[in-house]
């Protein structure tokens, strides 16, 4: 039976299971795609399931332990399996509120890792264009992930990030 917000499975107990050092490369199930986002704009190594096209318990359980990482999800059995950090909660505050109080650094700084794609971000030169979609680099720094192509700054998403980290 879930507790009365309706949010949390019956087991998970509404809390982490296990604490990660702050700078542990993590692999988040497919399950927390958007917790995936916040945790890259915060510099977590981050990597996702589902950008590796992977959803098979056994196989995240294998990358996880090949690349050393912590798998991050909110399937019991699997966390178990994993030894992994199991989050109880559905939505992506709440997930980020148990984070916290695991003492993950939740907080912005300037842009590492690639929203998209986990890939490292690189600073953008001032006398370098950008696409049409992003702002002159003259103009507002400007980050580009080698990997994937996209560009990043700090505008209204990065803001919008920033308020839901302040108010957890």
């Amino acid at each position: 039976m879930a507790d009365d917000s309706g949010d949390r499975p019956p087991s998970a107990g509404g809390s982490a299971s296990r604490r990660a050092p702050a700078d542990a490369p993590l692999l988040l199930d497919v399950m927390l795609g958007k917790l995936t986002t916040y945790l890259r704009m915060c510099g977590y190594d981050a990597a996702y399931a589902l950008d590796r096209g992977v959803e098979a318990d056994e196989k995240l359980v294998e990358i996880a332990r090949e690349e050393g990482r912590l798998l991050v999800t909110r399937d019991v059995q699997l966390a178990e399996r994993a030894d992994g950090l199991l989050l109880a909660s559905k939505s992506v505050t709440d997930q980020l509120r148990e984070l916290a109080e695991e003492e993950f650094a939740l907080e912005l700084s300037e842009p590492s890792r690639c929203a998209e794609c986990n890939g490292a971000l690189v600073a953008v030169r001032e006398a370098d264009s950008t696409p049409e979609y992003a702002p002159d680099s003259a103009e507002i720094r400007v980050w580009r992930c080698p990997d994937c192509g996209q560009h990043f700054w700090e505008g209204s998403h990065w803001e919008s990030v920033e308020a839901t980290l302040r108010d957890l």
